[in-house]
């Protein structure tokens, strides 16, 4: 057996590639395939904007980032057939996805969801759902997004499980009046600001 030069085996990109495998008409804009507007024409309710950065461990933008978000419409009813309770919103599907810029920013518009009950039945102060997607993370991250000032964040029973020092990694904030409503909260995949992510 002959010895070879022994190096590092240099480094690859972990996929999937989001922009190649959704969008199918080749040309890489992340609206060809799917979109960050919820709002349908019969939702009710505040209409906002979620916003922010997804950011890596140094603070740098992730430009090739996919999230998906899902939430309740704006009386707390999910689109999904075991919700068995009234849908006023029927067009309302609460789901959206969104690619990052090359700045790491995204933004979804939609209806701030309503009250939805836990397992238990216990109330839970009203919040969006979000996975990250991204490359060198072989399994999508899970979150939440909480709303800034809602008193029912102090009584929330998922929000009570995380250390007080890491609520904030949670809680968008909010901006601009009742006409323009913005809501924004980074996503730091890891650091000192990390986001908290759930075991799901």
């Amino acid at each position: 057996m002959q010895d070879k030069d022994k190096g590092i085996t240099p480094s690859q990109t972990v996929g999937p590639y989001f922009k190649y495998g959704l969008t199918p008409n080749g040309q890489y804009d992340w609206n060809d395939a799917f979109t960050g507007n919820l709002v349908t024409p019969d939702a009710s309710g505040e209409r906002i904007r979620i916003e922010g950065r997804v950011l890596d461990g140094d603070g740098q933008p992730v430009p090739d980032c996919m999230l998906e978000l899902w939430q309740a419409d704006s009386q707390g009813g999910f689109a999904d057939p075991q919700d068995k309770r009234a849908l006023p919103n029927r067009k309302f599907r609460g789901f959206g996805r969104v690619g990052t810029d090359a700045n790491g920013a995204y933004a979804f518009d939609t209806i701030k969801p309503g009250s939805v009950p836990d397992p238990d039945g216990k109330p839970q102060a009203p919040h969006l759902l979000l996975a990250v997607f991204a490359r060198g993370m072989l399994r999508h991250l899970y979150t939440r997004i909480y709303f800034g000032g809602e008193a029912a964040n102090s009584s929330d029973p998922v929000l009570a499980l995380v250390p007080s020092d890491r609520r904030a990694t949670l809680i968008a904030q909010r901006e601009g009046d009742s006409g323009n409503v913005v809501y924004k909260l980074h996503v730091c995949l890891q650091g000192a600001d990390e986001t908290v992510f759930f075991d799901v």
